[in-house]
């Protein structure tokens, strides 16, 4: 690794093993990423395949503020700043002709590895990936930026690693950082939503249920790395359903309530503050223009375990049918995946839809929420009976 120091005058490259201080890095001609040079191991930065929109740091996994820095613009523009596979860190950035202008947020890298543990440990000693994670830019040694135009006025980007309160994201498909656009699930577009104060780190992958999360080791790596004061949302229930899947089929009225509780159990005894999420609904209209319930009795279930385990609940499921119903069955298509094919999953639009229900839910859920709420940043409110309309 190396550490990019700023000296007066210039940017300097010192090797490094570890992140002790910022990293400094110079887009600027005569600066040390003048061009786009691909990513290059030994230099441990580069832009990915040569892209001018992807850019790469190695780095050890934790939390990182990053500053950017853009001069002034020849005209006003407006850029959306990814990280990771495709987390929105800042939605509609305007760039100023006239002034430059500094943006800052938190990105939280991680690797497969369960670090500190013997190499008999029961289970193994790093996360189960899927053959499709391998390689993803969700679990390799990099913190990766993205943006979606290629940012001209770019001048310096700055990465420090820091210490903050996080939230941990358990879930599946609809949560998890969908890997190509424009596809997208509630939780990749939720660290838009929260002042640079906070991470946010989304562990959710497709096909996970509260088992198989476990069988794999996502929640081994989860809690190894999570600190009293930080927060868990937890959203189950589409893939436990499947009893064609018996190895992780959990039946609503029994085990999987007790995994839920285990869960619960789990990251209170590390000092964190569970918040449950009921699924959201799938998009099946009946001839009245209601929604058709698929979901059985999960979304109760897990309304019946918040309410014994004193433990604040998202109800997105109820939300998820009021956004659905105000759009109607002819605008709700425009919300998924697949050109509106798929009933389950969201593009961009629909994604950030149910982002803004989690948000208006973690604002309602009070003092269970030990504080959460103070770390949203400022933004009108959503009423999910009255969503916007798709552009």
């Amino acid at each position: 690794m190396r550490r990019a120091v700023l000296t007066p005058g210039v940017l300097g490259l010192l090797p490094l093993f570890a992140v002790a201080g910022p990293l400094a890095f110079d887009f600027r001609p005569g600066g040390n990423v003048a061009g786009t040079p691909a990513y290059d191991s030994a230099a441990g930065f580069g832009f990915e395949a040569g892209s001018p929109t992807q850019f790469s740091i190695r780095v050890p996994e934790g939390n990182y503020r990053v500053t950017l820095r853009f001069g002034s613009s020849r005209a006003p523009a407006t850029l959306d700043l990814l990280a990771e596979q495709r987390r929105l860190m800042v939605r509609g950035l305007a760039l100023d002709r006239r002034k430059p202008l500094v943006r800052q947020f938190i990105v939280n890298v991680r690797t497969p590895v369960l670090a500190d543990l013997p190499l008999n440990a029961p289970g193994g000693t790093q996360v189960r990936l899927k053959t499709r994670e391998i390689g993803s830019v969700d679990w390799d040694d990099k913190l990766t930026l993205e943006f979606l135009r290629e940012p001209a006025t770019l001048e310096t980007v700055t990465l420090e690693p820091v210490e903050l309160p996080t939230l941990y994201l358990a879930g599946d498909s609809t949560v998890t950082d969908q890997p190509v656009a424009p596809n997208a699930s509630w939780g990749q577009r939720l660290p838009a939503f929260f002042a640079p104060d906070l991470a946010v780190a989304n562990h959710a992958e497709s096909g996970e249920t509260l088992k198989s999360f476990v069988t794999e080791q996502r929640l081994d790596k989860l809690l190894s790395r999570l600190h009293a004061g930080d927060w868990v949302m937890i959203q189950f229930g589409h893939n436990d359903q499947k009893v064609q899947w018996p190895q992780t089929f959990a039946e609503a009225a029994t085990t999987y309530r007790a995994w839920l509780r285990t869960y619960i159990a789990e990251i209170r005894r590390r000092g964190a503050t569970p918040l449950l999420v009921t699924s959201p609904e799938r998009r099946n209209f009946d001839d009245t223009g209601h929604i058709v319930p698929t979901l059985g009795d999960y979304p109760e279930a897990a309304r019946i375990v918040a309410r014994e385990e004193r433990t604040a609940l998202i109800d997105l499921n109820a939300m998820s049918v009021r956004v659905y119903q105000a759009l109607g069955p002819q605008v709700a298509p425009r919300a998924f995946a697949n050109d509106g094919n798929d009933k389950t999953h969201f593009n961009e639009y629909g994604a950030d839809l149910l982002a803004r229900c989690v948000i208006e839910g973690l604002r309602s859920a009070g003092e269970l929420s030990a504080g959460l709420e103070k770390h949203l940043a400022e933004g009108p409110r959503f009423d999910p009976d009255h969503p916007e309309l798709p552009k």
